[in-house]
């Protein structure tokens, strides 16, 4: 088995690239200007954000094969794996990459933001396709944390550096939202898929055998990450996807509600839930009864 290399700290990663470090916390790279990466698997305890500028080679990201474009952004967040094979290499890279600390964001406004970013753990197969435009804008901003990094640091270093690294961040949303748009091509009927697996799920013994359905099991099953799937899913429908789980739990529920010689804890158990009780609050909180006020009001007959 390849080692692992665990990359904890900004000064290690900069001297696995010949880079001076600038600041303990955060690194600004050119690419071009930098040693490559040796082929193998890499462990990242940094948030990582790299816009590559020019087709340079392949990437592994858990069981996912990745063929690194031209104008392509992949954020990671701490812990993640990369691995890069040894046929990856194929010619000098070109663009960018910003590693950083979660230590930095201690007491700044982004700390408080940071883990509304879900790209940094989409797979590595959902990376953001930039335009030529949105390149030139997202460089920009690299340009703007380097330019930072390299003046004397002070008080305000730390606040100024997280700004410019929360408005690349900002700019990754706005282009994911209008790669959404623009790939729709690729991502149409997610609902639909969703809603078949889910009555496939409730329409067999799954629910007995392995409890309720998660948004990871969901998003397994359609080939997304969770996070990827979740923003695939509120975009399309306006609900998370738990939310529209939930719902289709509360439509099967009412429909075995209909037979009054069922139970209600067996109709929980079929559903899935280890104790009937979580499923009378999840009915109540999206019903505004409980299932025996339902059927007590007579709507299971309606």
């Amino acid at each position: 088995m390849v080692e692992l290399i665990k990359i904890d700290n900004i000064t290690q990663y900069n001297n696995l690239r010949g880079i001076e470090t600038l600041h303990p916390l955060v690194t600004a790279i050119d690419v071009s200007k930098a040693k490559q990466l040796s082929p193998g698997r890499y462990q990242f305890n940094l948030y990582s954000i790299y816009l590559k500028e020019k087709k340079c080679g392949d990437l592994f990201y858990g069981r996912s094969h990745y063929d690194y474009q031209e104008g392509t952004v992949v954020a990671l967040g701490p812990g993640q794996i990369v691995g890069i094979p040894n046929e990856a290499i194929v010619e000098a890279p070109r663009g960018w990459a910003l590693l950083f600390h979660p230590d930095l964001l201690n007491g700044t406004v982004l700390g408080e933001l940071v883990s509304g970013y879900s790209f940094f753990s989409y797979e590595i197969t959902e990376a953001l396709h930039l335009s030529k435009a949105e390149q030139e804008t997202v460089r920009g901003c690299f340009h703007k944390v380097l330019h930072e990094l390299s003046h004397a640091l002070d008080k305000h270093s730390r606040k100024l550096i997280t700004a410019n690294i929360e408005l690349l961040l900002s700019y990754c949303t706005r282009y994911y939202d209008r790669q959404f748009i623009t790939r729709e091509d690729m991502h149409k009927g997610i609902p639909e898929r969703l809603e078949i697996l889910l009555n496939d799920y409730f329409n067999s013994e799954s629910p007995i055998n392995q409890g309720l359905p998660t948004v990871s099991f969901c998003a397994a099953s359609l080939h997304f990450s969770a996070n990827y799937f979740g923003d695939l899913i509120k975009k399309d429908t306006g609900k998370s996807a738990q939310e529209f789980i939930h719902a289709k739990i509360v439509e099967f529920a009412k429909l075995r509600l209909m037979d009054h010689a069922l139970p209600v804890g067996e109709i929980a158990y079929s559903l899935g839930f280890k104790y009937p009780q979580h499923f009378t609050r999840l009915f109540k909180e999206r019903v505004g009864m409980t299932p025996v006020e339902y059927r007590l009001n007579d709507f299971s007959r309606n």
